[in-house]
């Protein structure tokens, strides 16, 4: 991939998770003021690739799983393996957490901060037990409004938790996307998740879960960010 198809992805992504609809040759064009037969042809090959697809005739294209795994693999090694979340953010989630009583409600103060900065779903686990929390976010999402893609989530959510304890995330950030999760393969749903230690165990979790239409610099960061700050504060 070249450089300029690599920046036309990460364009791509980074409107469709702001309009949630096909991006097309003409806005790309002004974006990066070439002609609008140049980005075509750009896309064309990034669709021949694998990258980016057409949901239906004459729309614009909107990324495949493949296509988040390269932005998402370029996020993190261009910042070294280590995600900055917003300062501000960050800082606030830093003062609820600290202003908790006790251990669990730390935890839970971080993911219902997680749940409102991001829009997705987040969870936690408290020992052993998981915590979530923000599923109208989630279903309120407009690639879930077809019944059938909601039901396909709800099975996610219902194996959630001996998923985790199988999955075992082992880095401070673990982004599995799309069909890469071993359950609901179809359900079109992110999770973005970070390892620390509590006190209540040495392999706790925090994280969201969303559509794979999301803004992944930003809640890549957050999350990561969470995690941290947790495990310094508990």
């Amino acid at each position: 991939m070249t450089q300029r198809q690599a920046k036309l992805l990460a364009t791509i992504i980074e409107q469709y998770a702001e309009v949630a609809a096909p991006v097309g040759s003409l806005l790309l064009a002004k974006l990066f003021d070439v002609s609008s037969a140049t980005i075509r042809n750009e896309m064309a090959e990034l669709e021949r690739l694998g990258f980016i697809k057409q949901p239906h005739t004459s729309a614009g294209r909107i990324p495949t799983d493949k296509g988040y795994r390269f932005y998402v693999n370029n996020l993190t090694e261009s910042n070294n393996g280590q995600m900055l979340g917003d300062t501000r953010n960050t800082k606030a989630i830093a003062t609820r957490v600290a202003d908790s009583g006790s251990t669990a409600q730390a935890i839970k103060s971080a993911v219902d901060s997680l749940v409102q900065l991001t829009h997705n779903l987040g969870l936690a686990t408290i020992g052993n037990q998981l915590y979530v929390a923000g599923y109208s976010n989630l279903f309120g999402q407009p690639e879930f409004l077809d019944p059938e893609h909601s039901r396909e989530v709800a099975r996610l959510l219902d194996n959630l938790e001996p998923w985790l304890r199988e999955a075992e995330p082992n880095e401070a950030l673990n982004v599995y996307i799309g069909s890469e999760n071993p359950i609901g393969r179809s359900a079109g749903v992110s999770l973005i998740i970070s390892k620390y230690r509590s006190p209540l165990s040495d392999n706790s979790y925090i994280g969201v879960l969303g559509p794979t239409r999301q803004s992944y610099r930003s809640v890549m960061g957050l999350v990561e960010q969470t995690g941290r700050t947790l495990e310094e504060i508990l």
